[in-house]
């Protein structure tokens, strides 16, 4: 069998593992470690490869922001910043129509500021806006939709997990992919609080309100958010202005959050790293079996246009997002489809087009974690409320999946808007 042929095999090989339950690390680990040792045959290629791939996954200085971030995350939970990001939204909005579940997205928005994970941020605000909404009138299916929706800011909004390991992958500068995000995190946000004022105008019985708060009570509310803004003012400047390294903003944001937790009097106290581990094997054994090259080699020789095959590519993600988690599929898939992108023409520089590319990847797996029936966060969200239906769940997120389409088509028509301050 030859080099090719066996990277291929390799691919039914992991979806079978995966669908038995094993964890993904594991699973690209075994293939990777499997497929290296029947390709070179023999030991003397695999265990120089286990040797230097362990240490240079784990000692990789630009993967060192990954546990800044998850450790700045953490503080900011238990220094009990979703809570405070809601009370604070909900103080200004809670009057209106709807105002509740703008609320939720506007807090979902600023967990997902701190933390970067979607399914994080959906399970956090889950317990913390869920009670409310229902409190005050909202119908299950809405608010479970509107939370869900709001979890997947944490893809595109700094600082984003899967950017880093996109920017690690491609090789790219991982400030500007942070800068590249911005307008769409933005708009993902302003377009998930128009759908909500849309749906609640179309199904009024949906959603209820509460009596307006003064202004005394608004501001009070808000000034138990400030240090957490002013921690991400300095994070984000800091990286955007060249003050420091995303690496040292992560640093200085895990220091930041950490002294909010312990002056609250709330701090009383390697999955991602196994799942790189196992990633740069199976990389490393298609890379050696050169099936990303004959992929890219045998695209080209189509003759298909680049947009079409960059649509070919999103719908595969759309799809694959509703059954993996983002940062295994990213891990997985753009060692092969990178290659195959930056052969085509769009015209754009290759920096560019790496940028706009990983931008819209992660659009399109953010609403495969939202599309029914077997969207992520949907299932994660519904499990807080047991007492909706799935079907109502999936009636409502079809309103945020149509603001996502709308957004998705508006950015790969316009690239120019991701690129704006690149």
């Amino acid at each position: 069998m030859t080099d090719l042929a066996l990277g291929y095999l390799s691919f039914p090989f992991l979806l079978l593992l995966i669908f038995l339950r094993a964890p993904i690390g594991l699973a690209m680990l075994l293939c990777g470690i499997g497929g290296l040792w029947l390709a070179t045959d023999g030991t003397t290629v695999f265990m120089a490869r286990l040797k230097s791939e362990v240490f240079s996954t784990f000692s990789n200085y630009n993967l060192s922001i990954i546990p800044m971030f998850l450790l700045m995350g953490q503080f900011a939970t238990y220094s009990g910043t979703s809570q405070s990001l809601f009370n604070a939204a909900e103080a200004w909005l809670c009057h209106r129509k709807g105002g509740l579940a703008m609320s939720a997205v506007g807090a979902c928005a600023g967990v997902c500021a701190i933390c970067g994970s979607s399914l994080a941020t959906a399970a956090t605000m889950g317990k913390v806006a869920l009670p409310e909404l229902r409190k005050y009138g909202y119908s299950g299916g809405f608010s479970t939709a509107t939370l869900a929706a709001g979890g997947t800011l944490g893809i595109l909004i700094h600082p984003s997990v899967i950017l880093v390991i996109y920017a690690i992958l491609t090789e790219q500068n991982i400030a500007k992919l942070f800068a590249a995000a911005f307008i769409p995190g933005l708009l993902a946000a302003l377009g998930y609080m128009l759908t909500i004022a849309i749906y609640v105008r179309i199904y009024p019985d949906q959603a209820g309100t509460r009596a307006r708060l003064d202004y005394r009570t608004r501001f009070k509310a808000l000034g138990a958010v400030w240090p957490v803004l002013m921690v991400f003012g300095l994070v984000v400047g800091g990286i955007y202005t060249g003050w420091f390294t995303p690496t040292e903003g992560a640093a200085v944001g895990a220091m930041g959050t950490g002294l909010i937790a312990l002056f609250s009097g709330s701090l009383n106290g390697g999955m991602i790293f196994f799942i790189v581990l196992g990633a740069g094997f199976y990389n490393g054994f298609l890379a050696l079996t050169q099936v990303p090259q004959e992929l890219s080699t045998w695209v080209t020789m189509q003759g298909f246009s680049p947009w079409t095959v960059m649509v070919l590519i999103l719908g595969f993600y759309l799809v694959l997002g509703c059954l993996m988690d983002s940062l295994s599929m990213i891990l997985l898939t753009v060692p092969i489809f990178w290659p195959v992108i930056s052969g085509l023409d769009f015209g754009m520089t290759t920096e560019e087009l790496a940028i706009w590319f990983g931008i819209m990847v992660l659009l399109v797996v953010e609403v495969g974690l939202i599309t029914p029936p077997v969207g992520m966060n949907l299932f994660i969200i519904n499990s807080l409320d047991k007492d909706t239906p799935m079907t109502a769940t999936y009636k409502a997120v079809l309103f945020f999946v149509g603001s996502d389409v709308v957004r998705v088509f508006t950015l790969f028509m316009f690239p120019a808007i991701t690129l704006v301050f690149i």
